[in-house]
C-alpha cells in the first residue's frame, strides 16, 4: 500500500485539559467549587480543586520538543505545543501527521479519573465529573466532527453510579470507558470481585469498550530504584500482560460474553506466546485449578474480548496471525514521548512491510471502527480521510522541534534512573507553595 492511501485512527492518544473547560458545564451550585488553573510565581500552571493542587498539567505532553528536552515535564501551558490543549491546532497535528481519528484520555484527572476518587464531597466530584465528560464529548469530540472518538471516566468510588454514567455518555453517542488496570492499587476492590458487576454489565448493555491504560492503577514497573529510566519504558507495555492475564483467569469475560475490552499502550509483540502459555496453563493444570472455559481455550476467549494497539511493532505485525488480526489497532501517543508523530505514517510502514492491504486496513482502522462504534465516513469523505488528503489541509503546520523547558543537552550529569524519576514525581505531588 502506498503511504498517502493509509487511513489511521489512533485509539490512544491524550488530552491536556484546557483551562476553561468548566465553564459551560458545571452546575451553578458547583461553579465556585470546580476545578480551576493557577498560575504560580515559579512560572508553573496547576490545577486547584478541594484545596488541592494538581501538580502537571500534562505529565509526558512533550510532543515538538527536541528529544533532549523529554521528560516529566510540561509545568505549564507556555510549555505545551498547542495542540495538546487547543482544539484547532490539535486537528492541524493531526493532519500534518496523517491521522484521521483519535481517542483522547485524560491528563489531571488521570487517565480513568482517578483524582476523584480521592474527593472529600463526593457530590461535588460526581458533578465535576460528570461536567467533565460533557467537555469531552460535546466540546473537545463535538467541536470536531468526524475526527474524535469520546472517551469517559466514571466515578470509580460507586459501581452502581459508575453505570448509570455509562449509560449516560452513551445516550450522548459515547461508547468508550476508561477504567483502571489494576483497581486493587488504588485502594479498591480487584478485577476478580463482584463489586464492579453492575459496571460490566451497562457497559455490555451499551456496547462500550472499557479501555485499560498502563498507569491507572499499576503505575510504573521497574526492577530496582537505580535501573536507568529506560528499563521502564521498555517494560511498560509488556507490563499490561499482568492486567491480561489477571482479567482472562478471571470470570469477567465468561460472565459478560459480548464485553470489549482494550489495553491501551500494550502494543502487541508479547502476545503470541502469552496466549500459547495461556493454553497450556489450562491444558496442564485446570483440573486442579478449577476453571472452566467449557469448549474454548483461552486464547479464543482473549480474542473475542480484547482491543489491541501498537505504535511501532514489527515483531508483534509478523506475528499478527497469532495475535488475531481482528483485534489489532494502531497508536500515536500523541503528545506523550513515546508517539511517533509529525512522522507516524513513515515509522507504521516499517511495521507494514510485506502485509497485505486488507490486513493494514483492518489494522489501521477498520477494527477501530466496528470496535468503537465510530463513524468518521459520515462527516468526512473517504478520499479526503487518507495520510496524503489529511496532510494537504496541513501545509503550513510547523513541526520544527522549539526548546520549550525540560533539561538542558547535558544538564542531567549522566544516564536518568528509575529513583529520579521516582523522586521527581513524589516531589511533584506534595502540595507545595
Amino acid at each position: 500500500m502506498n503511504i498517502d492511501d493509509l487511513i489511521l485512527v489512533s485509539v490512544d492518544d491524550h488530552v491536556v485539559e484546557p483551562p476553561d473547560m468548566f465553564e459551560q458545564h458545571i452546575p451553578r451550585k458547583y461553579r465556585e467549587r470546580a476545578p480551576r488553573v493557577v498560575h504560580k510565581k515559579d512560572g508553573s500552571d496547576v490545577w486547584l480543586f478541594e484545596g488541592r493542587q494538581v501538580p502537571n498539567i500534562g505529565l509526558n505532553a512533550v510532543a515538538g520538543r527536541p528529544p533532549e528536552e523529554y521528560g516529566m515535564e510540561p509545568t505549564a501551558y507556555t510549555q505545551l505545543r498547542p495542540g495538546c490543549y487547543d482544539l484547532a491546532a490539535r486537528v492541524d497535528d493531526m493532519n500534518v501527521n496523517g491521522v484521521l481519528g483519535s481517542l483522547c484520555f485524560p491528563s489531571f484527572p488521570s487517565f480513568c479519573g482517578h483524582l476523584f476518587l480521592a474527593s472529600e464531597d463526593k457530590g461535588l466530584a460526581h458533578a465535576v465529573l460528570q461536567a467533565y465528560n460533557d467537555w469531552h464529548i460535546e466540546e473537545w469530540c463535538g467541536g470536531a466532527p468526524g475526527r474524535f472518538i469520546p472517551l469517559a471516566i466514571t466515578p470509580l468510588w460507586d459501581p452502581k453510579l459508575m453505570a448509570e454514567e455509562v449509560r449516560r455518555v452513551a445516550r450522548k453517542g459515547c461508547h468508550a470507558i476508561s477504567f483502571s488496570e489494576n483497581p486493587e492499587k488504588i485502594g479498591l476492590p480487584s478485577l476478580q470481585q463482584p463489586h464492579w458487576d453492575p459496571f460490566w454489565q451497562a457497559c455490555q448493555d451499551e456496547g462500550a469498550v472499557v479501555c485499560l491504560h498502563f498507569g491507572t492503577g499499576q503505575q510504573m514497573v521497574y526492577p530496582t530504584l537505580d535501573a536507568p529510566m529506560d528499563a521502564v519504558i521498555t517494560l511498560m507495555p509488556m507490563a499490561m500482560a499482568s492486567c491480561a492475564a489477571d482479567l482472562l483467569w478471571s470470570p469477567v469475560l465468561r460472565k459478560y460474553p459480548k464485553l470489549e475490552i482494550a489495553l491501551s499502550e500494550a502494543s502487541i509483540g508479547w502476545v503470541p506466546y502469552f496466549l500459547e502459555r495461556a493454553d497450556y496453563v489450562y491444558e496442564t493444570h485446570h483440573l486442579w485449578t478449577h476453571q472452566d472455559f467449557a469448549d474454548k481455550r483461552p486464547s479464543e476467549v482473549f480474542r473475542e474480548h480484547m482491543i489491541l494497539c501498537f505504535i511501532v511493532d514489527p515483531v508483534g505485525v509478523r506475528n499478527r496471525h497469532a495475535v488475531g488480526v481482528e483485534t489489532i489497532s494502531w497508536e500515536c501517543d500523541f503528545p506523550h514521548s513515546d508517539s511517533t508523530w509529525p512522522r507516524s505514517p513513515e515509522r507504521l510502514m516499517e511495521s507494514l512491510e510485506g502485509v497485505p492491504d486488507d490486513e493494514i486496513r483492518a489494522m489501521t482502522y477498520q477494527n477501530a471502527l466496528r470496535r468503537f462504534r465510530y463513524e468518521p465516513f459520515q462527516h468526512i469523505p473517504k478520499q479526503q480521510a487518507t495520510v496524503g488528503a489529511l496532510r494537504a489541509q496541513a501545509a503550513g503546520v510547523d513541526t520544527t522541534p522549539r526548546s520549550q523547558g525540560g533539561l538542558a543537552p547535558g544538564e542531567s550529569g549522566g544516564i536518568v534512573t528509575t529513583g529520579q524519576v521516582v523522586k521527581q514525581l513524589a516531589t511533584a505531588i506534595m502540595n507545595l507553595e
